[in-house]
Parts: structure tokens; C-alpha cells; sequence
């Protein structure tokens, strides 16, 4: 079996660019590993800007779409000190600058808008093998086997398509995020409730806080981000849920028990997510018939833009693609530059966003920002 554009990861990225393709009328697979759209869930809340995520979801005629899922109110911010102090906050004003919306809410109107079939699920990639003249034999772990004409990687910080463009590996960053959720908060847990607002909430110090959100339905989605080497969390048995939650809550001795509680009285068992980077100015040689976007592209230090930038690239590869049906190598050539540009550009950027909300400063440095 023969595809002319394969794409690997049903991920924002790869299901934008599947999307923009398939506007165009250029023919396009997605292979994904998960077995199907709901086997896993998918994340928190994403603010999409209006430069990259919104100008993406335009490009693929699903601006309308988007609008009706958009959580209205939760673009609130407050940042607080230790003990639950607020340092300084800023309404939801309403725009569309930045609003949010749950990326399993944007995620379904990217699969809503293939037809079906677009998406293979059950696929995990084991193999890409070049056979010359830019076409790669894919190789899935249920034994089946398909030639690309034209291959994406669009399957994240640790990439199987990666390695045909690329001898990187992402590295570790030095800083994790351990993933939880409150339920039904303004009645099982209203001091976090009133702690946390109606939107996000910053709780910090250097090297360590909350990350907290509501979300539709009563719900506080919250990271707790720690500043500690690999192995301080691999002595961390995370099958032991009640064990986790009292060892990571005890690093927060003497803070606020409404900010504490975000870990300790979590309803959902605690998800580690140790954050890994690649250089910041990553890039390969042209090479025929293959290329990289989103995460397995760039995959950097969450400074806001990740999911943004992603689906930029999947929308600007598709325009560009579907724009030059008989070259494809001028298509793939002139996205990465313009990726390339982009993604080293924002990694740095993501590097100050860091600093500025963990770094010294914190927690003042984030509220002068807000305060201007």
C-alpha cells in the first residue's frame, strides 16, 4: 500500500495539517498509536493566540467551530504568594486574544472535519526505512506495512521519524510537572475553589509552585511544577498514588493548606510529566521526502506557545504542500525555513517565560508583569 502524504501522531499538529490538506483535496493518512480518539485523555486548557493556534485553526476553516467551544471566563489570572496572598490578577476581558478552550474540545473538531478513514488508529510506528527518491517503508507494530510518498512527523517529543532527519534526542530540562485534578470543587473543595478563580492561578516560589485552572464542569486542573534532577522522582513510585501525593506535598511544607490541597486531596491519581528539550536552534539538512513539526520538530520548555506553534506549522505545511502539487521538496524546503526561524525564536522565548514566573523572582517578578 501506497500514501501519498503520511502523516504520523493524530496530535493538534498533525490532525491541522491533515485538516488543511484535505481542504486543499490533497490526500492524506494519519497513522496514530493510541486505538482510538478517546483512549486516552488529552490535556488541559489551551489559550490560542491570535498570530499561530486561531490563525491555524483559519487557515483550516474552523474559526467558527473553535468560537462554540471556547470556555468563556477562564482567561482570568491571579498570582499568588505561599500563602494564598494575591499578588496580582487580571480579569477575562471578554477578547479573543487569547481565550480558552479544552485541547480535547479542540482536538475533536479537528477529527470532526476528516472524513473517515483520514485517521488509522491502533498504528504505533516501529520502523521508517528510506527506499530512495524520498519514499519510506513504514513499519506498525500489528505487523502491516505502508510506503509514504511523502512523510510527517508529527509524534512527538520522542519522535520514531525523528532519527531520519536527525541524531538528537531531547534532553531533560531539569524540572517536572506532576498532573492533577479536583472534582466538583465548589463543593468538596471550595477553600481551593476560592483560591484558585475563576480562571488561572500562579501559586510560587523559586523553583517551585501550582499551576492551577478551572475548567468547564467544575473541575481544577493543576501542575505542580518542581525544579528537581531526574532521579529525585524516579525514587517516587507513581503507582503508589497515596504515597505520591503525600510525598510531593510534603515538599510544600509551610504553605497555604487551600494550595497544598491541590496535591494532597487530589481526585485523580498524580501523572508525572518530566519536561525534556531539544537544542534550541535544532535543525537538519534538507532531506527528500521527509519532515518534522510540532514537538518532534522542536520540542522545548512549556512556555505557552507549544501547542500554538504546532499547529502552525501543520497548517503552514499544508498550504504549502498543497500549493506546489508537483514539488513537493520546494514545499518541504520552504516551510522549514520559515520553522526553523520560528521554533528557535520561541524556544528562547520560552526560556525568559521560565525564568520569569520560576526563576529569582518569583512569585513578584510574574505580578509586575500583570501589574505592569
Amino acid at each position: 500500500m501506497t500514501t501519498p502524504v503520511t502523516v504520523i501522531g493524530a496530535g493538534l499538529g498533525g490532525l491541522t495539517l491533515a485538516r488543511v490538506l484535505h481542504r486543499y483535496g490533497t490526500p492524506v493518512t494519519v497513522y496514530e498509536a493510541d486505538s482510538s480518539a478517546t483512549a486516552r485523555t488529552q490535556g488541559g486548557q489551551l489559550d490560542l493566540h491570535e498570530h499561530n493556534g486561531q490563525l491555524a485553526l483559519e487557515i483550516a476553516g474552523l474559526t467558527s467551530e473553535y468560537r462554540r467551544i471556547i470556555h468563556r471566563g477562564g482567561g482570568a489570572q491571579r498570582v499568588l504568594d505561599r500563602h494564598a496572598t494575591v499578588l496580582a490578577e487580571l480579569p477575562d476581558d471578554g477578547s479573543l486574544t487569547r481565550p480558552e478552550a479544552l485541547r480535547g474540545d479542540i482536538r475533536r473538531i479537528l477529527l470532526d472535519s476528516l472524513p473517515d478513514g483520514a485517521v488509522q488508529w491502533g498504528r504505533r510506528l516501529l520502523s521508517a526505512t528510506p527506499l530512495g527518491g524520498g519514499r519510506h517503508r513504514l513499519g506498525f507494530d500489528d505487523g502491516s506495512t505502508v510506503v509514504s510518498d511523502l512523510l510527517v512527523g508529527a509524534d512527538g517529543a520522542w519522535s520514531r521519524v525523528r532519527p531520519l532527519l536527525s541524531d538528537h534526542t531531547p534532553t531533560y530540562a531539569g524540572m517536572s510537572y506532576i498532573d492533577t485534578h479536583l472534582h466538583d470543587v465548589d463543593t468538596r473543595h471550595p477553600d481551593a475553589a476560592r483560591a484558585v478563580g475563576r480562571g488561572a492561578m500562579y501559586a510560587l516560589v523559586p523553583g517551585q509552585g501550582f499551576l492551577a485552572h478551572r475548567e468547564p464542569g467544575g473541575v481544577i486542573h493543576t501542575y505542580v511544577v518542581l525544579d528537581r534532577p531526574l532521579p529525585w522522582f524516579t525514587g517516587i513510585d507513581f503507582t503508589d498514588a497515596v504515597t505520591t501525593r503525600k510525598r510531593i506535598a510534603a515538599e510544600f511544607d509551610g504553605w497555604a493548606p487551600e494550595l497544598v490541597s491541590l496535591i494532597a486531596d487530589s481526585d485523580t491519581d498524580p501523572v508525572l510529566r518530566s519536561i525534556h528539550r531539544l537544542p534550541d536552534d535544532h535543525r537538519w539538512n534538507r532531506t527528500p521526502g521527509v519532515t518534522l513539526l510540532g514537538d518532534a520538530a522542536h520540542v522545548t520548555l512549556p512556555g505557552g506557545e507549544g501547542a500554538n506553534i504546532a499547529m502552525l506549522d501543520g497548517a503552514e505545511l499544508g498550504q504549502a504542500l498543497a500549493t506546489n502539487p508537483g514539488n513537493p521538496e520546494k514545499a518541504l524546503a520552504a516551510y522549514e525555513q520559515t520553522m526553523f526561524a520560528r521554533s528557535e525564536a520561541e524556544a528562547r522565548a520560552a526560556a525568559e517565560t521560565i525564568e520569569l514566573i520560576f526563576g529569582a523572582g518569583a512569585p513578584h517578578a510574574l505580578a509586575a508583569l500583570f501589574t505592569g
